[in-house]
């Protein structure tokens, strides 16, 4: 066997692993945030969580969070619409990556590194693509075309602007509804 082929083969198999693995992280994370499995909220706590944090309305937000996460996650696994799949998965960490960017940058202290690294991996395939092993090579590329990816990945950073941007918005009509009622409270001293 030649060292091209091999090498070839090696990196297909690698790749595999890598978006098999990152599919199963984010299908776990959806399922926390869906179903409260390995610890999460399920969607109850999840929609508390994310009024809290300025997604308005919460629970179609935790929905979507999650079945963003887990749909997106088990589309990467298998190599399915990676395009779309990994467009989806990087936003929706873009997102949560946008929300702890305030604590600094370690996970540690509650920063953006973890899910930045999940989105940017993710985008990685929607780039890159699925590689050889997956249902999108074995269907011809059908929903991996190259327009598909340049327009996934076009929409990326579009669709985390609008998210980021509603939630400051949430958040900004938070403090002055609450400043409204410190300041009513306060006239009637």
């Amino acid at each position: 066997m030649s060292q091209a082929k091999t090498s070839a083969e090696a990196a297909a198999a690698a790749q595999t692993l890598f978006r098999v693995a990152l599919g199963g992280v984010l299908i776990a994370h959806g399922s926390q945030k869906l179903f409260g499995w390995f610890g999460g909220g399920g969607i109850e706590g999840t929609s508390k969580g994310m009024h809290a944090m300025g997604f308005r309305p919460a629970t179609p937000s935790a929905v979507l969070a999650g079945a963003g996460e887990a749909g997106a996650g088990l589309a990467l696994a298998l190599g399915l619409a990676t395009p779309a799949a990994g467009a989806v998965a990087a936003t929706t960490m873009g997102v949560a990556a946008g929300v702890h960017a305030h604590n600094g940058f370690f996970a540690t202290e509650g920063g953006f590194e973890y899910p930045a690294v999940l989105g940017l991996a993710a985008a990685s395939f929607t780039i890159g693509g699925p590689g050889l092993y997956s249902l999108d090579a074995l269907t011809g590329h059908v929903l991996d075309r190259p327009w598909m990816r340049a327009v996934s990945f076009a929409a990326i950073p579009a669709v985390m602007a609008a998210q980021l941007y509603r939630r400051r918005k949430a958040l900004a009509e938070d403090a002055d509804a609450d400043a409204a009622v410190t300041g009513a409270a306060g006239d009637q001293h």
